[in-house]
């Protein structure tokens, strides 16, 4: 669980980058969660767009994902979404103290 403080460093992060994937009228598959799962090991926080044609809310995809592949959710902006989870490996990502 990350704090509020490091929720707002996470997000700050989040501003530069562009989303890498889209999720669309299919939803959620296990194809799209084993790339997300892959892509958050690479790069720790990763940016999505949920497109209008999906008919999915943000929020509980955001959520879905989170619980799904153990991730913190960090952020809903609009129709992107932001997940955040250390790289078992080469972790880059220097959260602030609590």
């Amino acid at each position: 669980m990350i704090t509020s403080k490091q929720r707002a460093y996470l997000r700050s992060q989040a501003n530069a980058l562009t989303a890498i994937m889209q999720i669309g009228k299919g939803g959620i598959s296990e194809n799209l969660s084993k790339t997300i799962s892959d892509a958050l090991e690479a790069r720790e926080l990763i940016k999505l767009h949920v497109l209008e044609n999906s008919g999915e809310d943000p929020y509980v995809l955001l959520q879905e994902l989170a619980a799904e592949l153990d991730a913190e959710p960090v952020a809903v902006v609009g129709r992107k979404i932001v997940l955040y989870r250390a790289s078992e490996k080469h972790p880059t990502i220097e959260l602030p103290k609590a």
